[in-house]
């Protein structure tokens, strides 16, 4: 009788291959694929058209969908100066997430680094979003403006902790209570010229 002594490779050759695992980091339904029909109706609907339109017009990727509402934005850059235009957020379900996901959005139809200070790019990228939702009639409620209101304050108070001197005139209304520039400190928004 003649024994059989497996090595390693031999384990490697004839495993099976595995089986994919859930992507636990895109939550819930998969949204309407690039170039596909549009099939959702309602509200929903909306929302399913407004995400295909703006990776469209903006040609933004989709790194991840967020479950909470959260988000960000970046570029990434090659060598070769092409440029890959990144978002996190929620998938537009609602009023809010749809909020969040066209703020990071706006960050790319405004500019990254095209107003100055940081807090004024916040600011615009959000008046951009409400502004879209808008046009586009979709449901801009109280807790939206609450939002867009508290996510501005934070930026302000940021930039007063790292020592802002100068305050864009669209952010004064957004100051901390009791907080005062002088006159000479106060300045209408600037735009850094681009290339």
């Amino acid at each position: 009788m003649k024994r059989f002594m497996l090595t390693l490779w031999d384990l490697l050759k004839t495993a099976e291959p595995t089986k994919p695992v859930f992507d636990r980091s895109r939550p819930g339904p998969e949204p309407p694929k690039p170039g596909g029909a549009i099939t959702s109706k309602g509200m929903q609907g909306q929302y399913d058209q407004l995400v295909a339109d703006m990776k469209s017009q903006w040609g933004i990727r989709i790194h991840r969908w967020r479950t909470s509402t959260s988000g960000c934005a970046w570029e990434l850059r090659d060598r070769s100066g092409h440029i890959d235009r990144m978002i996190e957020s929620p998938y537009p379900k609602g009023p809010m997430s749809c909020a969040v996901f066209l703020h990071e959005v706006g960050h790319h139809a405004i500019g990254f680094s095209r107003y100055s200070p940081r807090c004024l790019e916040e600011y615009m990228a959000w008046d951009w979003a409400i502004r879209m939702m808008e046009s586009r009639g979709l449901n801009v409620t109280d807790r939206v403006r609450k939002r867009m209101d508290d996510a501005v304050r934070y930026a302000i108070a940021k930039a007063l902790r790292r020592g802002l001197r100068r305050m864009p005139e669209p952010l004064i209304p957004y100051l901390p209570e009791g907080h005062r520039f002088r006159p000479s400190d106060q300045r209408t928004p600037q735009q850094k010229q681009v290339g």
